[in-house]
Order: C-alpha cells, then sequence, then structure tokens
C-alpha cells in the first residue's frame, strides 16, 4: 500500500474546559483512525492552544502557518486531517478557506465525512456548513452557561472571579477550589482581605473627597506625602507605567468601585465584539472592553470580604462625582467654544515639551502649561507650577517675524533655505510605533508563558495572556490597514518659489483677518512655537514643505 503523508490540524481554547495536551491527543487519535486504513500517516502537526474558535484561519498562529504551508510546493504532505470539525470550523469559515486546498490540490480529510472532502459535491459543502453553525452555536450556549454561573457566583456566594485585587486589597488563599474537577487539578480558591499598607490610604481618599477636596488636590496630596501610587505599589503588575506620581484618573477609579464597601460586584464591563476590518468582513472581529451601565452590574447579596468604607459613604461619593459631571451616570455636556485661540494646539513649553492650553483671563486670551509640583520633583525639571503668556504680547513679535522672514528682499533665501534643507519625507511612523508596540506584545507573551510554567495562576495569567492578545490583533490592524504611497521626489525650486511667494501674499494681510482664518493661516503655515519662560522668549519654527527656522521673538517687553 502506499504512503499517504497527511498534515494533522486542531486546536483546543479554554472554551472546551478540557487539558490542552489530552485534548491534542484524542483529536489526533481521531484523525490517525481515519487515514490509516488508507496508508496515510501523519508528518507535520498543526495544533492551536488557546484560540478562540471565532479566529478566522488567518489569525491562528498554527492554522494560519498551516495555510501558509500550502504555498509550497515542498510542503512534505499530499492531504490534510483535521481532528474535530467543530474546533476547526466556525460559521462561514469553511466557504473562504476550503477553496484554497483546492487551488493548491491538497486533500481535506474529515471524520465525519467518512474521508476526503468533494469540492464538487453539494452534500459535502452542506454537511460542513452545518457544522460551522453548530460551532456558532455551542460558542454562545458556552458564553450564557458562563455568564450565569459567574452571575450566581457573585450574587449568592460573593466568590472571587479572578482578575487583580483592587488598590487596598490583596489576595489569599482560602483552600482547594470548590469544584471537585478543579480542586483534582490543584486549583484554589481566592478571596480578598484587607492590605495593612493601602487600605487606609483609600479611607483617605475617600474622606478627603467629601471634604470638599477634587481629584487633583487629592493626588498632589498623596504625592507630595510620598505614598506611593498604585503602579509603584505593585511594580511586577504594572511595569509598563512609570509610577512616579498618583493621577487624577487614579483617584477617579478609587472613588467609583463599588468592592470597597465589603460586596463582590461583576459585569462591570463586557467584552463586545466588533468587526477588525469593515472593508474584509472575512478578518473576522476583535475584543473591545466596554463599561456596563450600573443597572447591569451583579453585586452579592451579603459581604464577601473585609470593607474599607460603609455603603453610606460610598454613595454620597457617586453622588458628588454625579454633580460633578465624572462619575458613573453623570453625563459631560457639551460645550461650543465661545472663544478662539490663535495658536491652539501650535504652542509648547520650552521646560516640558507639553502643548500649552488657552485659558481667559480679564477678558484676555493667554496660554497656559500646568504642572503639578511633585511630577516636577519626580522628573528632575525645574518647572514653575504654572507658565503663562498672553497672546496678545506674542501676536504682534510673531506676525513681524513671519513679515520679516517672507518679505521681497529675503524671499530668494527663504527659497534657498527651504529646498536645501528638504528632508526625505518621513516613513511611516504608526507603522514603526506599531512594530514596536508588536515586538513588546511578543515579550510580554513570552513572560506570561513562563510565569505559567512556573506555577502561576492559570486563571489569572490566562486573562494577562487574552489581554495581550486583544492589543496584539489591534496593533496587527494597524500594519495592515493599506496605506497611501508617499512621494519620495523633492519639490523643485519653482514649486517652493510658487508656495512661498503665495505665503507672502498672506502674510500682509494677517492684521486684517478674521480671528478663524488667522488662525487657520497659522495652521496651514504649520507653526510650531516654544516658549521658553525663564528666557521670556518664543523659538518660532514653520514647516509648509520643510523645516524653516525663524529667529527668537522677544515676548513680554523683551527685545
Amino acid at each position: 500500500m502506499t504512503t499517504l503523508p497527511f498534515a494533522f490540524l486542531g486546536r483546543c481554547s479554554t472554551e472546551d474546559q478540557q487539558d490542552p495536551e489530552s485534548s491534542r491527543g484524542w483529536q489526533r487519535n481521531r484523525a490517525t483512525a481515519l487515514i490509516e486504513p488508507h496508508g496515510g500517516i501523519i508528518v507535520a502537526e498543526f495544533f492551536d492552544i488557546g484560540q478562540s474558535r471565532s479566529l478566522p484561519w488567518q489569525r491562528r498562529p498554527e492554522a494560519g502557518a498551516l495555510l501558509r504551508a500550502l504555498r509550497d510546493p515542498a510542503r512534505g504532505f499530499d492531504a490534510v486531517v483535521i481532528g474535530e470539525p467543530h474546533r476547526a470550523f466556525y460559521g462561514n469559515q469553511f466557504g473562504l478557506t476550503f477553496p484554497l486546498f483546492t487551488h493548491y490540490g491538497v486533500d481535506l480529510w474529515v471524520p465525519e465525512v467518512g474521508g476526503p472532502l468533494d469540492p464538487d459535491n453539494e452534500a459535502h459543502d452542506l454537511v460542513m456548513s452545518v457544522f460551522g453553525g453548530m460551532s456558532k452555536g455551542e460558542r454562545n450556549r458556552i458564553k450564557v452557561r458562563v455568564r450565569t454561573a459567574m452571575t450566581a457566583q457573585t450574587k449568592l456566594e460573593g466568590r472571587f472571579l479572578g482578575g487583580r485585587p483592587p488598590y487596598g486589597y490583596r489576595l489569599i488563599d482560602l483552600g482547594p477550589h470548590p469544584n471537585p474537577g478543579k480542586a483534582a487539578d490543584g486549583k484554589r480558591l481566592h478571596g480578598l482581605a484587607l492590605d495593612d499598607n493601602t487600605a487606609p490610604v483609600v479611607a483617605r481618599i475617600f474622606a478627603e473627597f467629601l471634604a470638599g477636596n477634587g481629584l487633583y488636590v487629592i493626588a498632589e496630596g498623596l504625592t507630595a506625602d510620598g505614598i506611593p501610587c498604585p503602579s509603584a505599589y505593585d511594580r511586577a503588575r504594572n511595569p509598563h507605567r512609570s509610577g512616579i506620581a498618583w493621577s487624577k484618573s487614579a483617584i477617579r477609579v478609587i472613588l467609583t468601585n463599588p468592592r470597597y464597601t465589603g460586596r463582590q460586584v461583576w459585569n462591570r464591563q463586557r467584552t463586545d465584539e466588533i468587526l477588525l476590518d469593515v472593508n474584509d468582513v472575512a478578518m473576522g472581529h476583535t475584543s473591545v472592553m466596554r463599561w456596563n451601565p450600573q443597572q447591569q452590574w451583579v453585586t452579592s447579596n451579603d459581604e464577601a470580604h473585609p470593607a474599607i468604607i460603609d455603603t453610606e459613604t460610598f454613595d454620597a461619593a457617586q453622588a458628588l462625582l454625579r454633580r460633578r459631571g465624572r462619575g458613573p451616570g453623570g453625563e459631560h455636556k457639551k460645550h461650543r467654544a465661545r472663544h478662539i485661540y490663535l495658536l491652539k494646539g501650535s504652542l509648547y513649553c520650552a521646560l516640558c515639551n507639553r502643548k500649552m492650553q488657552g485659558q481667559r483671563s480679564n477678558g484676555e486670551a493667554y496660554y497656559r502649561c500646568r504642572y503639578a509640583q511633585e511630577y516636577a520633583l519626580a522628573n528632575k525639571i525645574n518647572h514653575p507650577r504654572n507658565v503663562y503668556l498672553r497672546e496678545r504680547d506674542l501676536i504682534g513679535p510673531l506676525d513681524a517675524a513671519l513679515a520679516q522672514a517672507f518679505a521681497p528682499h529675503r524671499i530668494a533665501d527663504t527659497i534657498t533655505a527651504l529646498t536645501e534643507h528638504q528632508e526625505t519625507p518621513d516613513i511611516d511612523h504608526e507603522a514603526d510605533r506599531a512594530r514596536i508596540q508588536l515586538a513588546e506584545c511578543e515579550t510580554k507573551l513570552t513572560r506570561h508563558k513562563a510565569a505559567l510554567e512556573a506555577g502561576a495562576d492559570p486563571t489569572v495569567v490566562t486573562r494577562w495572556i487574552a489581554e495581550v492578545e486583544t492589543e496584539r490583533r489591534s496593533i496587527l490592524a494597524v500594519l495592515n490597514r493599506a496605506r497611501p504611497q508617499q512621494a519620495q521626489q523633492h519639490l523643485t525650486r519653482q514649486q517652493i518659489g510658487d508656495l512661498v511667494t503665495a505665503l507672502g501674499d498672506i502674510i500682509t494681510v494677517l492684521r486684517e483677518a478674521d480671528p478663524t482664518d488667522r488662525a487657520e493661516v497659522y495652521r496651514q503655515i504649520g507653526l510650531r512655537l516654544t516658549y521658553d519662560p525663564g528666557k521670556q522668549k518664543v523659538r518660532v519654527q514653520a514647516q509648509p514643505v520643510a523645516d524653516f527656522h525663524g529667529e527668537m521673538v522677544g515676548v513680554r517687553g523683551g527685545t
């Protein structure tokens, strides 16, 4: 009998609730039993672990590798056998992948069909479509059962369902898992206990907030007192954060967490599946975490862990947050801009390199850079608490500098400078950042898998891996997105001359222009203004086509 080389394809995910190696062996034995009577042997294996069946084949590592192998004439196998169609195909995936097998002349064997699929057999196509629909239905039923079980465990038992403990608490071991099957695998039940170092900080935050302090004041006070912020206190889980100081967002997260009342709360967030690429539905969906309205939260009937604050304190804090438009249920009012800031988005602080914000004072436009003293000390920056610059003090010298740069007797020099200092158009910086982030994701995945092998809690590590995979998919979507081809040719001297001449004509009427039009002119010129409060001067840069460096402009009475 002639030996027929096969590739084996299988998949096991957390949805299966089975040991991955046991699932692999069972599917492989099933595939072997189908092909052995025909002289088939498995020479290559593609088995995805921890991948959802809803992911298209191209986005599953092993299934995607199999599709790439189909294109290789020296792939080493002539047919592919799958362990179970429920795990291999989901929804319409069969219709999207089987034509590739037919195109490359590779047979696809399925145990439920009893042999190879016939691309011209309508019955085979119908059977596989039914399996895809059954797979989708099974996944939906699993989701309903899991959510129902988690709702009951939260409401009736107050069970801790995983994740990192809130700031103010620590995880403790409560003994073997109540599920006999999980207990047999060595899994333990965990709960929350007070952290003696951070629980008083949580109580202080609520007390100060109800006493009238704002989020910013509370954050500054904690940093000034040398109290580590959450990311600094738990560096092992927050290596991606600086941890130098408390932020307003950290205070807000603590003030809106109902678990500080001692009750377990679940379903504050949900996972929505949205199309990865609306122009290519076959790419499937990606998961996005979104907040649920408060009425959908599931709260335990009784206290499940020690409380840091009472329910009345928490409710009072939520009411105050809603009045300020910062808490759950609070609606942010959309305000129409009443004032036009001519240099909005163009003025930077030289001390911290951040954009300065527009602000009205006594009927005049100012630009302000506010920098918390604690952040300045932590970053070793000599930065005043507030840096102000009046718009009126800057606009006059700015227009004079621009008019001088584009004056008729200087246009030739300006054109020469722009022509000689043209740079090759930048490469795709967004794609570069995405590649760096993708490499960081791969590093995280390697570290998480190492932690899993070292005996870390599988539930926690699995959640970490899922979060990284979600981030990885979004990064891949950025890399795969089509981008317009950038021109690589420099502008000619004549083209630059036409642009500079046009700019010169605009500069002459800036003083009489409408504020909206004037701000648009500044934006199109590509102004970047950097204010040095120590020297009280502003460096002017313009980029209509290439870097144009103007002179230092004195403000507030400077020369």
